[in-house]
């Protein structure tokens, strides 16, 4: 297509032709990466052409007509620099969390996966369960022999211990990790025509749900996805509570409300600033004891003598209409969510698969530890730190993962 092969590693200018026709497709720099030296450890060749839809299309149809030639599937790319060692599971992982991060905060928490990170962690990790496996072994294998240390099994356990220990330091961390991936979920409850849609659309700055004088216009759970401040929220309108009605399609939109509560990790509950005798958000919040609720106290701008707009232990005065006191709202949110993922350093673990894999070998390592320490035979203790060994295996890739592979591979776009 450009007429010659490039000087390897260099980006060189060319001109773009069909083989077929000779026709000019576009003017563009064309490299050259001769293997192992390259992403997938093949020889592979790449064009930076202009991206306008007629020039990739006409890119892709010339290259389609060449004997051999077919588009990847999705993350093949990828799968291939994973089967020639070039990339471990852990970061691909991490690949395909960078490619899929919408805040800043994700971001940084993938980089750490792509970097390899857990992965140079679970490498020492293994390395150092290989040499406690193998004074385990050598004490079984060499039992006879009067010059093999009788202190080998201590040593080994010296060291099960040390990487329990760092185990279970990583494994603290992966609640916060899951849920920087997923985004923090914030609820926003409370009785109807409360002003929850438009406190929705004020944070979403859209017209994200319809929002009408009307009670009870919101009948289903309305998502929407923010980026406060670099963390990742996901923001959840529900249907207001009115335990007196009979109307099928409102007890479902309340029953769908409570499932929301249920999951979230912060509720707001709002009330009409006009309305002294509004429920507690208490008594609903009792749905998930794990949740922070927070009363957001709303239409403050219909009072007559208005209170000032200051929060405190949770409670907040806004008006949703015009934006009185919404910023501290924000703010506030923006704490919480700092406190609940992380200021600090991100996540090792950041996944339902690695904290499996990690949970698998902290386990197999107690259980090592507490054989020895009750006496038990040093081949149990052996088969212990073999699990181990196995659950690193599987968290790199290194073994036993052709079950995940494809669903790991499924999440990148085509062509990764």
């Amino acid at each position: 297509m450009i007429g010659r092969v490039p000087e390897p590693r260099r980006a060189t200018l060319a001109k773009v032709r069909d083989p077929a026709t000779g026709a000019l497709l576009d003017e563009a720099l064309a490299l050259w990466f001769p293997g192992p030296k390259s992403e997938t450890g093949e020889d592979l060749a790449e064009l930076q052409t202009h991206g306008g839809r007629a020039v990739i299309a006409a890119v892709l149809r010339a290259l389609g007509a060449l004997e051999g030639f077919r588009l990847a599937e999705p993350g093949e790319f990828t799968r291939r620099a994973f089967e020639a060692g070039r990339l471990d599971l852990t970061e691909v992982e991490g690949l395909a969390d960078l490619v899929a991060a919408e805040t800043e905060a994700q971001r940084r928490q993938a980089l750490v996966q792509l970097r390899g990170l857990l992965g140079d962690r679970a490498e020492d990790w293994r390395e150092r369960l290989i040499e406690a496996l193998a004074l385990v072994e050598a004490g079984i294998d060499f039992s006879d022999e009067g010059d093999v240390p009788k202190d080998l099994v201590p040593k080994a356990i010296e060291i099960a211990r040390a990487v329990e220990r760092e185990v279970a330091e990583a494994l603290a961390g992966a609640g916060r990790g899951e849920r920087l991936r997923e985004g923090l979920w914030v609820a926003i409850a409370g009785p109807p025509n409360a002003g929850k849609s438009t406190l929705l659309n004020r944070l979403a700055r859209r017209e994200a749900a319809i929002v009408s004088p009307h009670a009870g216009t919101t009948r289903d759970v309305i998502e929407v996805h923010l980026d406060l401040h670099g963390y990742p929220v996901n923001l959840l309108d529900t249907a207001g509570f009115n335990e007196s009605s009979q109307d099928p399609v409102e007890l479902e939109g309340m029953k769908r409300a409570r499932d929301v509560m249920a999951r979230a990790d912060l509720v707001l509950w709002m009330i009409d600033a006009r309305e002294s005798s509004a429920r507690s958000a208490a008594e609903l919040v009792a749905l998930n004891p794990d949740a922070v609720s927070w009363t957001v106290v709303n239409k403050i701008d219909l009072l007559d003598a208005r209170p000032e707009i200051t929060s405190a232990s949770g409670r907040f005065f806004i008006s949703a209409a015009t934006g009185a006191g919404v910023d501290d709202l924000i703010a506030a949110i923006v704490g919480f969510a700092g406190e609940a993922l992380g200021h600090t350093e991100p996540a090792l673990v950041t996944r339902e698969r690695q904290r499996a894999c990690l949970t698998t070998v902290s386990g197999a390592l107690g259980e090592a530890v507490a054989r020895a320490g009750q006496g038990a035979g040093e081949e149990l203790v052996a088969e212990d730190l073999r699990h181990a060994l196995a659950g690193l295996g599987r968290l790199t890739g290194r073994l036993d993962v052709e079950e995940v592979l494809d669903v790991i591979f499924r999440e990148f776009c085509v062509g990764k």
